[in-house]
C-alpha cells in the first residue's frame, strides 16, 4: 500500500473548504465579501472549488468606498462576469449622501474607517447572517484573536474575549435574532502560502500587485499614490517610482512599496525576504497602536 500525504499547500486548502462548506451548511444567508485583492480572490477560488461543480451558494459584497484603485474594479467587474456571481456593491458615497456616516477632513482623510456602517447597514438590509472575509491571523496582531467562525452582536461588534471556542475543528455558528458571524477560511494561511497557492493554481491578479511606474508622495513613513483623492501637500514631492502593491484597498491609506518584481515567483522570493509585514503599508493601521482592533470591535472587518 502506498503511502499518502499532502503538503501544507494541499492541507491549507482542505481546510480552508471544509470551512466553507461548514458555512454554507450553518448559515442560511451567507455572502463573501470580495474587494478585487488578493486574500478574497483566493477565498472565492477556494469557494468555487469547494462547490464545483455547482455554482457558489453565495453572493459576492464589495463594501466600495468610491476611492478605490481602477485596476481592482476592473478586475472585480471581470471576475464576477467569468463566474457568473451575483455581486452586492454596499457604497459608502451612499452613507454619506444618506448622513449615516460624515466624511473625514484633512491631508490624512479616508474612508476606509467608514466602511463599518456601510458593511452593517448593507448586512442588515440584505438580512446575511454570515460575512465570509480573507483575513489571516498573520496580518495583524487583532486579526491573530478571531476564530475561523468569529461571532458579532446584534449591533455588529465585536468581542475578542467572548469568542466560542473550537476544539476538533467543531464550529458553533449559533447565534440569536439580529447576530451574525464574520468566518475566516484562510486564518492559518500567511502572506507566503497566499502567494504560493495562487502560482500553484495559477489565478490571476489585478496588474496593481506587480510592479509598474506611478507617481508616488512620501507620507507618514509610506509612499502613497497621487490619485484624485489623495492631494500632495506643499512639502510633499510628487516622484514617478517603480512600484507594487502588497495589499489593496482605499487608495487613501494603502501604502506602495519600491519593487522590481514582475511575475509571482519575483514577489514570492521578495516576500521571503521582507522584514516588514505587508500590512506595514497600510496608513491607517498607524493612526494607533490599536487601530485595527478598535475598528473591529465597532465591527470593522
Amino acid at each position: 500500500m502506498s503511502n499518502y500525504t499532502v503538503n501544507h499547500l494541499q492541507h491549507l486548502e482542505s481546510e480552508a473548504i471544509y470551512v466553507l462548506r461548514e458555512t454554507a451548511a450553518q448559515f442560511g444567508r451567507p455572502v463573501l465579501l470580495f474587494s478585487g485583492g488578493k486574500d478574497s480572490i483566493v477565498v472565492a477560488h477556494l469557494a468555487k472549488k469547494a462547490f464545483w461543480p455547482g455554482k457558489m451558494p453565495f453572493p459576492l459584497m464589495h463594501v466600495d468606498t468610491g476611492h478605490n484603485f481602477a485596476e481592482t474594479i476592473d478586475y472585480r467587474d471581470q471576475f464576477v462576469a467569468d463566474v457568473g456571481a451575483n455581486l452586492v456593491v454596499a457604497s459608502v458615497q451612499k452613507s454619506i449622501d444618506e448622513g449615516r456616516v460624515q466624511e473625514e477632513k484633512g491631508p490624512n482623510a479616508s474612508r476606509n474607517g467608514l466602511q463599518t456602517v456601510t458593511l452593517l447597514d448593507a448586512i442588515e438590509e440584505h438580512e446575511f447572517d454570515c460575512a465570509i472575509g480573507g483575513a489571516r491571523r498573520d496580518e495583524e496582531k487583532a486579526r491573530a484573536k478571531e476564530r475561523f467562525f468569529s461571532h458579532r452582536d446584534e449591533f455588529g461588534q465585536w468581542d475578542p474575549k467572548n469568542q466560542r471556542p473550537e476544539l476538533w475543528n467543531l464550529f458553533n455558528g449559533r447565534k440569536a435574532p439580529g447576530e451574525h458571524f464574520r468566518v475566516f477560511p484562510l486564518s492559518n494561511w500567511t502572506e507566503m502560502d497566499v502567494w504560493q497557492y495562487i502560482k500553484q493554481e495559477n489565478i490571476p491578479l489585478p496588474s496593481i500587485y506587480f510592479t509598474h511606474e506611478r507617481e508616488v508622495i512620501r507620507r507618514g513613513g509610506t509612499w502613497l499614490a497621487v490619485t484624485d483623492f489623495i492631494t500632495p501637500q506643499p512639502d510633499e514631492v510628487v516622484e514617478t517610482r517603480q512600484v507594487r502593491f502588497r495589499t489593496v484597498g482605499d487608495a487613501t491609506c494603502t501604502g506602495a512599496v519600491e519593487s522590481p518584481a514582475a511575475s509571482i515567483d519575483d514577489v514570492i522570493a521578495e516576500v521571503a525576504a521582507a522584514r516588514q509585514t505587508e500590512r506595514g503599508t497600510r496608513a491607517d493601521d498607524k493612526r494607533s497602536d490599536t487601530a485595527m482592533e478598535d475598528r473591529k470591535k465597532a465591527g470593522y472587518f
